[in-house]
């Protein structure tokens, strides 16, 4: 018997998974992928991520491998610069996804959850209803999908979800951005800030990596140039000569990688037996850094709903339940993130922006704060 199916190990899959299990809950996570693997992100978790790994209590084992993030460093045009730390000793961190992934998937798997690496989800199983009662799978040992049942589903598999999509949850919005990203050592001038480089229509983000490395990660709403994704990637830093400069020992030491489009609107989060989690429940443009931290407390309000309906409430509205929970906790957030991102998109805003901040440092501090869940 399956309590509660997850459908995705990541972030947000592996704390739903991590949740139910201590409460109890019989707990299958199924992914399609086999750890440890990469995943292209800006690989920061800014001190609100941070504050849920320590609600969850595994904080202590991410910390370790983890190096400390104090604040960030924010650039515009015109040569403009402002660097701010987090206020009250806060800090974020920054890891590897790859890094991040298993350590949270091997702490769900010792609270008891089983997971199944390598099985890839077709789409929902479906009552006559039209009710979500478990998924189609495709298992290595096996030539046809089998159904695999449960009373509680949690859809944590992605912005391109199987399940998502296919029950016409989620959708990719007009307004679209692509990213480019790798590894590099020997950049100069690395610190214990991350960097956001911000340009029209555009943005450059730069953050320390343990064992010497930096994450460069460029993300645009220009079409043009994705066929040739490393001289997207140079021609980002290379624009900039202060960041140019500091790449000059420098050497790439990992595949360039391409994610897009990053977008994904989710008006609602679930359907009668499924819920959903993490990018399934809506792609954020990463610019703030909260990605981690929507996929955290996404997983944790998702096994709060599943736990709920699975303790004499109702599995059929679960959803609508957790559809007022994300309003409460991320609409806030989701208004202040999609002003920043207007912001970018236009020229002239960039640079209103920039000459306010060489004259206001204060008020580029106080949006780092708010950014990082600092304030």
């Amino acid at each position: 018997m399956i309590d509660v199916l997850i459908v995705g190990a990541g972030p947000a899959g592996a704390i739903a998974a991590l949740k139910a299990a201590r409460a109890g809950a019989r707990v299958l996570v199924l992914e399609r992928a086999r750890f440890p693997r990469h995943k292209l992100c800006g690989d920061t978790i800014n001190p609100g991520a941070l504050a849920e790994l320590e609600a969850a209590g595994v904080a202590g084992l991410v910390r370790p491998l983890a190096l400390p993030v104090n604040g960030m460093r924010v650039s515009g045009v015109g040569g403009v610069e402002v660097s701010g730390g987090y206020p009250d000793g806060l800090c974020g961190l920054a890891i590897s996804r790859e890094t991040l992934d298993a350590t949270l998937a091997e702490a769900a798997s010792a609270a008891g959850a089983r997971i199944e690496f390598g099985a890839r989800v077709e789409g929902p199983a479906l009552d006559a209803r039209g009710h979500v009662v478990g998924v189609r799978v495709r298992c290595p040992s096996r030539r046809e999908p089998i159904a695999v049942h449960a009373p509680m589903a949690i859809a944590a598999d992605g912005r391109r979800s199987a399940l998502a999509i296919t029950l016409g949850l989620a959708r990719h919005p007009r307004r679209r951005r692509w990213a480019v990203g790798a590894y590099f050592d020997g950049v100069d001038a690395m610190s214990s800030h991350g960097e956001m480089h911000v340009r029209p229509g555009a943005y450059l983000g730069i953050a320390p990596l343990p064992g010497g490395l930096t994450n460069v990660c460029f993300v645009s709403a220009r079409r043009h140039g994705w066929r040739d994704p490393e001289a997207q990637l140079l021609d980002a830093i290379e624009v900039d000569p202060g960041i140019w400069r500091r790449f000059q020992r420098a050497r790439r030491v990992s595949a360039v990688s391409v994610l897009g489009p990053l977008a994904v609107d989710a008006p609602v989060a679930g359907a009668p037996g499924l819920l959903l989690a993490g990018d399934a429940a809506g792609f954020i443009d990463p610019m703030t850094g909260d990605g981690l931290r929507f996929a955290f407390a996404g997983g944790r309000l998702a096994s709060d709903a599943a736990l709920a309906a699975l303790d004499g409430g109702d599995p059929v509205a679960a959803w609508q339940a957790l559809t007022r929970a994300r309003r409460a906790l991320f609409a806030p957030k989701w208004r202040f993130n999609r002003a920043l991102a207007a912001l970018v998109e236009h020229p002239a805003a960039v640079g209103f922006a920039s000459a306010g901040a060489r004259v206001a440092p204060f008020f580029v501090r106080r949006l780092i704060a708010r950014a990082g869940d600092a304030a």
